[in-house]
């Protein structure tokens, strides 16, 4: 705080430069002060150490649970089977009808793409993976009707939307049934919309104990220098000079605690990608987990410094203030 001190000195004989002067000095200031409070941490490093593997721990857990929510999303859409429809077409239903009904809703923006399986087709592919094939060489006609497969817009995959578009395509001459798996749709949405939510409880929760965290260890620096903060106030330092030192350190805390959240997800991802990959394989699919890109990285190093910011201007508004000399 003595360095800060001398700058304050220094400021307050040097009132006649320029405004040019004036901005140069002023971010001079700040980061002399940044600095300062940098080294603060480092003289005391051991505290300081204990405080942000706190703050990171804290952090990892929701960005641990967001990454894995994020890769479930990703398998999830590649399950967009689960709002495919099926409509079995009626029996006296020509050719021409047939094709008149895929050119008509083709055109339908509800609709991504369609796929035609005529009876014959299907009866072949029943055939080879019953194993009846000798038995329905017997049939003098075919059972199987012809099938169109509808699968639905991203936006109008969910289970409200696929019921309407389901029950749009019902009332189309050609359809005599249509069926969509609307149960299991709907279990896949709510399982992935529970863990989004409990991702969010949990996260709430931890950033507010990060923010209480960095408060009282705030608190605790103020104290500490009170005797040097009634100095300074009785020589003229403003408070709002005296509290950015402290605002510093609470975003040096930030950053190095999202810094070592970072490493931490990196680490249990890279730990968890074995057993991803044996799960994987016995399903015959090849799913790699999906890490922190730089937007992700990005969005958590500015989170944390907002936390760390946050927790510091809640101490340094109050304490600050209230130690005033008589």
């Amino acid at each position: 705080m003595s360095i800060l001190f001398k700058g304050r000195l220094q400021g307050a004989q040097i009132s006649h430069i320029g405004t040019g002067q004036r901005i140069v000095m002023f971010f001079v200031s700040h980061v002399r002060q940044a600095l300062g409070s940098l080294g603060e941490l480092w003289r005391s490093r051991i505290s300081s150490m204990m405080t942000i593997g706190v703050l990171g721990l804290s952090i990892t857990l929701p960005s641990t649970l967001y990454v894995l929510v994020k890769n479930a999303e990703n398998i999830s859409s590649g399950w967009q089977q689960a709002s495919e429809i099926s409509l079995f077409l009626a029996p006296n239903s020509s050719q021409g009808d047939i094709n008149q009904l895929l050119k008509r809703i083709q055109l339908w923006p509800e609709i991504d793409k369609i796929h035609f399986i005529p009876a014959d087709q299907a009866l072949e592919e029943f055939k080879q993976l019953s194993g009846f094939g000798d038995a329905l060489a017997y049939l003098s006609t075919n059972p199987l009707p012809n099938v169109v497969l509808v699968t639905p817009t991203e936006r109008h995959a969910g289970p409200t939307a696929a019921r309407l578009l389901l029950e749009k395509l019902r009332k189309e001459r050609e359809v005599e049934i249509g069926k969509l798996d609307i149960e299991w749709l709907e279990r896949l949405h709510a399982i992935i919309s529970v863990a989004q939510e409990l991702v969010s409880v949990i996260a709430l929760l931890l950033f507010l104990a990060v923010v209480l965290i960095i408060g009282n260890t705030i608190r605790l620096n103020i104290l500490n220098k009170k005797d040097e903060i009634l100095v300074m106030k009785l020589v003229g330092a403003t408070d709002s000079f005296i509290q950015r030192p402290f605002l510093y350190t609470g975003f040096w805390y930030g950053l190095l605690g999202g810094l070592l959240a970072w490493f931490a997800v990196v680490l249990l991802l890279w730990w968890m990608s074995s057993s991803v990959a044996a799960v994987s394989a016995l399903y015959q699919k090849n799913f790699n987990l999906t890490g922190i890109d730089a937007s992700t990285l990005l969005l958590m190093l500015s989170l944390s410094v907002i936390l760390g910011l946050s927790g510091s201007l809640l101490s340094v508004k109050r304490y600050v203030s209230e130690i005033e000399p008589k």
